[in-house]
C-alpha cells in the first residue's frame, strides 16, 4: 500500500489505500468459507437448541461447526495493512454462526511478543505462529480499567533466588477457551519506593494461577474473557518481556494494532448491515410501495453508507502509516480516530438495520439483532471511546491539528 521514493528534503510517499491482489484473494477465500460452512453450522445449532431443555445452558453458536474448520488453519495474520477492511466473513462480527469460529483459527501474537528474546521465541512466539500456543494478555483490574496508573499487580524480586513474585487480579484476559495457556501480565515492578511497568510471560500452568471467574456477555465470540488471580506466582527473571520497566511502551503499541483492527472489524460489520439492510428494504412492499423508497427508511441507510466509507478511509490511512514508519504519535492518535470514527459508526449503523427490519430485527435469528448485541463492546474495549477523544484531543494540542487531522 503506497510507495516512496527519495525527494530533496527528504522521503516522499504516494499513499495508496487500496488493497494488494493478495489481500483482495483473502477476503474472497474468507467468504467462501463463509459461505461454504455456514449452513452446516446453522443446522447443527438449530438442532442443538431443540434438544437443549428449557432453562438450560445453550451451546456456544461459534463452537458449534469448529469441525467444518478445522483446529486452528495453518495461516498467519499479516502485518498493519492487512486489517484494512473484515468484508471476509471471518471476523467475529459477521453473519454466520461459523464466522465467529473462523477467526479464532488463525494462528498469530500479540505484537508483544516482538520484544521476545531467542529462549522466549521458541518457547511462546514460534509455538503461537504455528498455531500451537495462543496467548492473552492481561492487563485489566478490578480497580484499573482505563486509568492505567490504577494498577495493583505487582512483582518482587526475590533477591535469594533471582525470581519473581507475582500477585494480582485480572479482568477481560481475552482468549480460545481450549486453547489459550500463557499470558502476558501487565504488572508493576516493586524496587523500594519505584514501580516499574512490567510485562512478564506467564503459564497458565505455573502454580498460584487460578481463573477465579468465567462470565457470560452479551455477545457470542469464539473468544472468552475470564478473570485469574495470581498469588505468589515464581517465574525466573527470564520470564520478564522486553525489559524491566518497558510494560507501557510494549502495550501502547499493542493499544495502537487492536484500535486499527476494530476499526477493520467495524467498517466490515457495517458493509454487511448495509448489504443486508438494502436486500431487505428492496424487496419488502409496505402501503404498497417497497419501503426502500421511504426516505425514513432509506436516508439514513445513506448516512451509514457515508460512514463506512469515511471509516474505511481513516482505518487504511492509520494503517498505511504504520506500514511506513511514519512518527509512533501520530500513528496512536490515527489509530485512536480510526478506533473512535468506526465504532460508534458501527453501533449507529447497527441500530438503523434493526429498525429497517422492524420486528424481524430483534429476533435472534436475524444477524442485524447480533450485530447490535456484538458491535457494543467495541466502544468500551482497548480503549473506551472517551478515551480515544481524551487522545485525540492532546495529540491537536502536541503534535498540531493538521497532523491528526491532515
Amino acid at each position: 500500500m503506497g510507495t516512496c521514493r527519495l525527494a530533496g528534503y527528504g522521503i516522499l510517499c504516494a499513499m495508496d489505500l487500496t488493497l494488494t491482489q493478495a489481500q483482495r484473494e483473502l477476503t474472497g477465500t474468507g467468504s467462501r468459507l463463509r459461505a461454504r460452512g455456514a449452513p452446516a453450522a446453522r443446522r447443527r445449532i438449530r438442532a442443538s437448541r431443540r434438544s437443549t431443555p428449557a432453562g438450560g445452558a445453550r451451546p456456544d453458536p461459534a463452537r458449534v461447526g469448529q469441525g467444518q474448520v478445522g483446529r486452528r488453519a495453518a495461516a498467519g495474520r499479516g502485518r498493519w495493512s492487512g486489517l484494512v477492511d473484515d468484508r471476509t466473513g471471518a471476523g467475529p462480527r459477521t453473519a454466520g454462526p461459523l464466522d465467529r469460529g473462523l477467526w479464532s483459527f488463525i494462528p498469530g501474537a500479540y505484537n508483544a511478543l516482538a520484544a521476545c528474546d531467542p529462549e522466549q521465541r521458541r518457547r511462546y512466539l514460534d509455538p503461537s505462529l504455528r498455531g500451537e500456543r495462543f496467548g492473552s494478555y492481561a492487563i485489566t483490574e478490578p480497580g484499573a480499567g482505563s486509568d492505567a496508573r490504577a494498577l495493583a499487580a505487582t512483582a518482587v524480586r526475590d533477591d535469594a533466588t533471582g525470581e519473581y513474585l507475582l500477585n494480582g487480579e485480572k479482568w477481560f484476559v481475552t482468549g480460545p477457551p481450549d486453547e489459550t495457556d500463557f499470558m502476558i501480565f501487565h504488572c508493576l515492578v516493586v524496587d523500594g519506593d519505584e514501580r516499574r511497568p512490567t510485562l512478564f510471560l506467564v503459564d497458565y500452568d505455573a502454580p498460584g494461577v487460578t481463573m477465579t471467574h468465567d462470565p457470560d456477555y452479551m455477545h457470542t465470540f469464539a473468544d472468552r474473557h475470564p478473570q485469574f488471580v495470581l498469588e505468589d506466582v515464581r517465574v525466573p527473571a527470564a520470564a520478564i518481556l522486553g525489559g524491566v520497566g518497558q510494560a507501557d511502551v510494549l502495550t501502547n503499541e499493542w493499544f495502537v494494532e487492536e484500535r486499527i483492527h476494530i476499526g477493520a472489524r467495524c467498517t466490515g460489520a457495517m458493509e454487511r448491515l448495509l448489504t443486508l439492510a438494502v436486500e431487505w428494504a428492496t424487496e419488502r412492499v409496505q402501503f404498497g410501495e417497497r419501503i426502500y423508497d421511504f426516505q425514513g427508511v432509506s436516508f439514513p441507510l445513506a448516512d451509514s453508507a457515508a460512514d463506512a466509507s469515511a471509516a474505511r478511509l481513516l482505518t487504511r490511512e492509520a494503517a498505511w502509516l504504520a506500514d511506513t514508519a511514519a512518527d509512533p504519535k501520530v500513528v496512536h492518535a490515527k489509530a485512536s480516530l480510526a478506533k473512535l470514527f468506526a465504532s460508534e459508526a458501527a453501533f449507529r449503523c447497527a441500530d438503523r438495520v434493526v429498525q429497517v427490519f422492524g420486528g424481524r430485527g430483534y429476533m435472534r435469528e436475524n444477524a442485524a439483532e447480533r450485530y447490535f448485541r456484538e458491535l457494543r463492546v467495541d466502544r468500551i474495549w482497548e480503549g473506551t471511546s472517551e478515551i480515544q477523544r481524551v487522545i485525540i484531543a492532546r495529540a491537536m494540542e502536541k503534535r498540531g491539528v493538521g497532523r491528526v487531522v491532515g
